[in-house]
């Protein structure tokens, strides 16, 4: 029974972790190339063929950098939890009288009697190692990170802004001017952006239709500047 309590978290914790990623990536994903593409119909209306290659340079050059940045933060947490780790060591090593109180101390904000928490907090620490953990999740918050995780958030991050780049793209490379180009992708890069924002908002629990509109208005700002840049500096 309780294997199945912590096969399940697990699960959960990985399903939060990639949902996270592909939001990182899908929001970035659908917002610049589009403001990009926009940009340059306002710039280029006859070659139609400039936006879809600076399109797909970009989104190579963005999902490589999101990746990037995916895999820093994931290693960043690893070296974060394992820095704190090993100053719990050493804290029980040289600390024990003050860390034995603060395993006190939590059992006591749990609501436990004093007698109660004397007994948990005696039978916690005949174990180092589990002493430790203990510490490393009810005082300081830390859940042990998924020693893959830096490698898995890089490759989902690299690979959403891929898949949400290319929606505001795909209408280029039917189309024999920039301008027609933009009108279609526009329509479907503000659905899809609607779509999203959600389908996202309604997993964080704010108001789907809000958040849909909010996403989807932000999209089109990008766009409308990148556009309206684009054109006064070519007139």
């Amino acid at each position: 029974m309780q294997d199945t309590h912590l096969h399940h978290y697990e699960e959960h914790l990985q399903s939060s972790d990639l949902l996270k990623d592909i939001v990182i990536g899908m929001s970035d994903g659908l917002t610049v190339p589009f403001a990009l593409a926009a940009g340059l119909s306002g710039a280029v209306n006859g070659n139609v063929s400039l936006v879809w290659i600076a399109g797909i340079a970009e989104i190579a050059a963005g999902s490589i950098a999101m990746g990037l940045g995916g895999y820093l933060a994931g290693k960043t947490d690893q070296d974060h939890y394992n820095s704190e780790l090993k100053n719990e060591y050493w804290e029980l090593e040289h600390k024990r009288e003050v860390e034995i109180e603060e395993v006190r101390k939590v059992f006591i904000e749990w609501g436990l009697s004093k007698h109660t928490a004397e007994e948990a907090t005696q039978e916690i620490i005949k174990d180092n190692d589990r002493w430790v953990e203990f510490m490393m999740k009810h005082e300081l918050g830390l859940e042990k990170p998924d020693p893959k995780r830096a490698h898995k958030s890089a490759f989902n991050i690299g690979l959403s802004y891929i898949v949400g780049g290319f929606i505001p793209l795909i209408p280029y490379f039917f189309v024999d001017t920039a301008l027609i180009g933009l009108k279609y992708s526009a329509m479907i890069t503000l659905v899809c952006l609607f779509i999203f924002g959600y389908f996202k908002s309604k997993m964080t629990g704010v108001n789907p239709w809000i958040g849909g509109v909010k996403v989807m208005l932000i999209g089109a700002t990008a766009a409308s500047v990148a556009f309206g840049i684009a054109r006064l500096i070519q007139g």
